[in-house]
């Protein structure tokens, strides 16, 4: 397999016409799933709104998008995890480092969702059982425009993310369908539900214990 080096893909400003004195706020994104998943397809979906055919397995990439959500500018520094297990301990230094992760599986792969999606989230808590911070998980099933291949039903992925207490959401890269309310969604549940106020009513965020 061709190994691509670290990346670091730095894109224009997205004001949407919003106030111009908003502070920006930069918020760390990790990508985890398995290989073949659609992580990268995702990511630059978002960034670049293009689609990427071609699967190339990722090192590593880091993009960084600046957007408007709900009038407040966030600079967003998104990492692309490779899905290989030779790269774990790569893995360990982005999840120490960031307070959201997305856990993609594909529709249509029985493994990425039982196996792939079960792996990252134990490397995830293992991580950040002694973190004194609050962190967000998405679980997000991929690839929904191979419906009639699907191996894994919308039920089974909800009933899983809420016995986890985080939240699920389907997306397909190819159409575009759910991608940038992945993003949104994200920054939202952790920038609004860790006020002191709204954490009694979070179960999708993760405290370190």
């Amino acid at each position: 397999k061709r190994k691509r080096k670290r990346k670091e893909r730095k894109m224009g400003r997205q004001n949407n016409n919003g106030p111009s004195n908003t502070l920006e706020e930069e918020l760390k994104m990790v990508v985890l799933g398995g290989g073949g998943v659609g992580k990268s397809a995702l990511t630059i979906r978002f960034i670049q709104n293009i689609f990427l055919d071609e699967y190339d397995p990722t090192i590593e990439d880091s993009y960084r998008k600046q957007v408007m959500i709900d009038d407040r500018v966030h600079v967003l520094d998104i990492l692309d995890t490779a899905g290989e297990e030779e790269f774990s301990a790569m893995r360990d230094q982005y999840i120490s480092s960031s307070k959201m992760f997305f856990l993609v599986f594909s529709i249509d792969c029985e493994m990425s969702f039982s196996s792939d999606v079960k792996d990252r989230l134990a490397q995830i808590r293992r991580i950040k059982e002694d973190d004194p911070g609050d962190y967000a998980i998405m679980l997000v099933g991929n690839k929904i425009d191979l419906e009639k291949d699907r191996k894994v039903t919308r039920q089974r992925a909800e009933e899983f993310a809420e016995s986890e207490g985080f939240p699920y959401m389907e997306t397909s890269a190819l159409t575009n369908e759910g991608v940038e309310e992945m993003f949104f969604d994200m920054v939202r549940m952790l920038r609004d539900e860790t006020h002191p106020q709204n954490l009694a009513k979070a179960p999708n965020i993760k405290r370190a214990h």
